[in-house]
């Protein structure tokens, strides 16, 4: 059994965590961190962990916390694990970071898209991207993983294969997607409660979203490709999901079946990953660990069109990065994961 730290696991993808470690049968969470919640019960935040963890209380994060961990996950906003990583690197044998603070190669980039230069360039190197499907190899053993959130694990899962194979061109991609709102994190804002969201639907981050060069990269390196995507995220009424529309540019003729068969044959092997012809449906994924595609190539528009649809807490978030921690610690890969959604 693997002893699991869990700094920020008050948030929507913390809750998450536990909820998959309190299946897992080789992973035993001995604490969570939450410094907004601290001295509340697990039980009484989120009632559905409350049979998992009855006494279990969120404590303040100190540095020492993590010293008797195997595993630490980081559930914390974008910009704090740039200040703890640094401290934790060596207490804990494995660090797996949800958000996107490690996740980019390149330190220029984080002041481009993220406002602010990066506190620990020297660490970005040592990380490593935590997408299992296109970077297996390089996650067995990883002590630094840097896990992909929904928009880039959607949209890489999409095109990846295609770009590779080089049946679309890797410029010159679009792709709009529609997020679950619980992407936008539990604590409220004025454009996420329920009057704002309900009966609504709409685009956000014009031109300029975050993970557009994430999603670019996680292409591109696994393609070998110097990728462009244009991507606009979406706020859809519902609690969980993303569905990702994808267009590229086929780089000579093709069809329907030969993007579906390269797609069906990447992904032959891959517990998580299922390729059909059937339209993906958010609801199709809930509450698993995988991703639904699909692909057609439109001869009168002379576009390949991708569409995926994945839990934005499980394999977007959550589930991916305990995939992750199950190739770092040595364990099959696909523990304590569920592969089928939750219907209706």
């Amino acid at each position: 059994m693997h002893k699991v730290a869990i700094i920020g696991a008050s948030g929507f993808t913390g809750a998450e965590l536990l909820r998959i470690c309190a299946g897992h049968p080789e992973l035993q969470v001995t604490s969570a961190t939450g410094d907004s919640q601290a001295g509340t019960a697990v039980a009484d935040l989120y009632p559905s962990l409350a049979a998992a963890y009855p006494d279990m209380v969120y404590v303040p994060y100190t540095d020492d916390l993590v010293d008797e961990a195997d595993l630490v996950f980081l559930g914390l906003p974008h910009g704090a694990s740039q200040s703890i990583v640094p401290k934790l690197r060596g207490r804990a044998k494995h660090i797996v970071d949800l958000a996107a603070d490690f996740r980019l190669n390149d330190p220029a980039l984080y002041p481009t898209w993220y406002g602010e230069p990066h506190a620990a360039p020297e660490l970005l190197d040592d990380f490593v991207f935590g997408l299992p499907e296109f970077f297996r190899d390089d996650l067995r053993g990883a002590e630094l993983v840097a896990a992909p959130g929904c928009y880039v694990t959607t949209s890489a899962l999409a095109l990846g294969p295609i770009v590779k194979a080089g049946l679309v061109e890797p410029t010159g991609i679009v792709v709009d997607a529609a997020s679950g709102v619980s992407g936008a994190g539990r604590p409220p804002k004025p454009n996420t409660t329920f009057c704002s969201v309900d009966e609504d639907f709409s685009a956000y981050a014009l031109l300029n979203h975050r993970h557009t060069p994430e999603i670019e990269m996680a292409i591109g390196q696994h393609a070998d490709a110097e990728v462009q995507v244009l991507f606009t995220p979406h706020l859809a009424p519902m609690n969980r999901g993303i569905l990702a529309t994808c267009y590229a540019r086929p780089t000579g003729a093709t069809s329907t079946e030969k993007v579906l068969a390269t797609l069906s044959d990447a992904y032959a092997d891959e517990p998580f990953v299922v390729v059909s012809e059937r339209s993906p449906s958010t609801k199709a994924t809930l509450g698993s660990n995988s991703c639904h595609i699909t692909a057609r190539a439109d001869e009168r528009t002379g576009w390949v069109v991708v569409i995926a649809a994945l839990d934005n807490l499980v394999k977007g978030a959550s589930g991916q990065a305990v995939q992750c921690a199950n190739l770092a610690l040595g364990l099959p890969e696909s523990t304590g994961l569920a592969v089928a959604g939750l219907y209706p």
